[in-house]
């Protein structure tokens, strides 16, 4: 499965629009991640664990996509777009949505 946020893929012909697909992930974030990180915030630095958690978000939403996609006889998703958004009492969740136009290539 090609997966890019071009419109097109360079030096092949989209040969059918399958239709537009999406991946979604919402993700809860746990008391001692939320801890270290107000304390990454006093002293400065990055916080790995909520990169961890933002990497795996991503990951899966991009998965899930793609298996729609593939479902749909697709071979490539293009012009994909991510999002981020908080969400929940205090922020405690991450949702990341993947969402691109699945195509058959020539």
């Amino acid at each position: 499965m090609i997966l890019t946020t071009t419109p097109s893929v360079e030096g092949r012909t989209i040969a059918e629009y399958k239709g537009v697909v999406f991946g979604e992930v919402i993700a809860g974030v746990n008391f001692l991640r939320d801890f270290a990180a107000s304390i990454r915030n006093i002293v400065g630095g990055r916080s790995g664990s909520y990169e961890e958690e933002l990497i795996k978000a991503r990951t899966q939403a991009m998965e899930e996509m793609s298996s729609r996609a593939r479902s749909l006889g697709a071979d490539a998703v293009v012009g994909i777009d991510i999002d981020y958004e908080v969400l929940g009492e205090a922020g405690g969740m991450l949702m990341v949505t993947a969402s691109g136009t699945a195509v058959k290539l020539a």
